[in-house]
């Protein structure tokens, strides 16, 4: 059976708290077309939210939280980095979509993870340090219970893993108007 490829800008990330819908970036090329890709590959699906802080961010999308060594998680990525494509009209708004990275010094993106805005206000401190590469323009309300969710503490780890799968949209109707960029 062949794999279905995705020829849209949008993605469904199913948990058990409900279903967000993610619109990808023309404007970030080689973030998008990693993103696909990996969601074809279902590279995603397994994955957890491993890193949950309320009014911040909620983080998955490393393939080593699908093993049972939590002290691993936020380690992983598929093997590469990802060139940075930090754009000064793309923000951290509310419902942002960015890559996770570490501290390298041409900020590069890890492979996968990626992290989703909750905070309210935004998280614009981080503009221009990480690459926003879509936002959700379908449900905030799941993102939203998911960074209620109670954790470790000192890691941000949840108690109960928070499992993702990844697929493929070819269609979500959505007022397109509200986007930051296309």
């Amino acid at each position: 059976m062949g794999k279905k490829a995705i020829n849209s800008n949008l993605v469904k990330i199913k948990t058990e708290y409900g279903d967000i819908i993610v619109y990808l970036y023309d404007a970030t090329p080689k973030h998008k077309a990693n993103f696909i890709k990996l969601v074809n590959e279902k590279f995603y699906d397994g994955t957890t939210f491993h890193r949950v802080i309320k009014d911040f961010v909620i983080q998955g999308g490393d393939p080593n939280s699908k093993d049972s060594d939590p002290k691993n998680d936020g380690q992983g990525g598929p093997g590469y980095l990802i060139d940075a494509e930090i754009n000064p009209l793309i923000k951290h708004k509310y419902g942002a979509v960015a890559a996770a990275r570490d501290n390298n010094p041409e900020k590069k993106s890890n492979g996968s993870q990626f992290y989703i805005v909750v905070s309210k206000g935004g998280t614009d401190f981080l503009d221009g340090n990480y690459t926003v590469f879509g936002e959700v323009v379908s449900g905030m309300e799941a993102a939203d219970k998911i960074s209620l969710v109670e954790t470790d503490g000192a890691n941000n780890r949840p108690l109960k893993d928070i499992k993702m799968e990844i697929e493929p949209m070819k269609k979500f109707d959505f007022d397109s108007s509200k986007l930051q960029i296309k």
